[in-house]
């Protein structure tokens, strides 16, 4: 069995859902992953790399230089992505970004990857119905290319679409990002894949 590193980096790419806007905890998912990580032995430093209101577009322009700045010799460096919904809000020509651009986006982030471990969290439901159907596409074409290319991939749309402590949060704040329970909702979601992908 491989010896598992002793310095275990994990930066967490994405948008305001990464930085995890409106918990009054300051936590997200984020932090309470790296926090489990901790409790059950395995301690990482964790880099929240989230940026409100980025799309894949913003994110791709700066993943190399984000990736290569905390990739040290002798460290286990590893990547959770996360984005979408800032893709899929609409302007008066279309979405932010075309789901043909945001594929190509994720495709090249998955090369910027460089071998490092992947792990995509889709992107959650806001308080819109015509921008959550094209969020439910995005997700279905991100989970496609990450199942393409041995990237563990979690639905969390499906669940918190249908959550109530995620809906009543984000509809009773800003319309996108939820409360502390709303993250933690994310949490236990995303937990079961975390737990297999640092295993792996």
């Amino acid at each position: 069995m491989q010896r598992q590193s002793e310095d275990l980096r994990i930066c967490f790419i994405g948008d305001s859902f990464v930085a995890g806007v409106g918990d009054e905890t300051a936590l997200g998912w984020t932090g309470r992953l790296l926090a489990r990580s901790a409790q059950a032995g395995r301690p990482a430093t964790g880099y929240n790399l989230g940026i409100r209101r980025n799309t894949s577009t913003d994110i791709r322009a700066r993943l190399r230089d984000e990736i290569e700045r905390r990739r040290p010799a002798d460290t286990e460096l590893r990547l959770v992505f996360s984005f979408g919904v800032n893709d899929a809000t609409a302007t008066d020509d279309g979405p932010r970004v075309p789901a043909a651009t945001s594929r190509e986006n994720l495709i090249d982030c998955l090369d910027a990857a460089a071998g490092a471990p992947v792990l995509f969290v889709g992107p959650p439901p806001v308080h819109d119905e015509e921008h959550n159907q094209r969020i439910l596409l995005l997700n279905n074409d991100f989970r496609d290319i990450c199942d393409a290319r041995d990237c563990t991939f979690v639905d969390v749309f499906t669940a918190l679409e249908k959550h109530e402590v995620w809906r009543r949060q984000v509809r009773d704040g800003d319309g996108a990002h939820p409360r502390s329970d709303g993250y933690a909702a994310l949490f236990e979601l995303v937990t079961p894949a975390w737990d297999g992908w640092l295993r792996r």
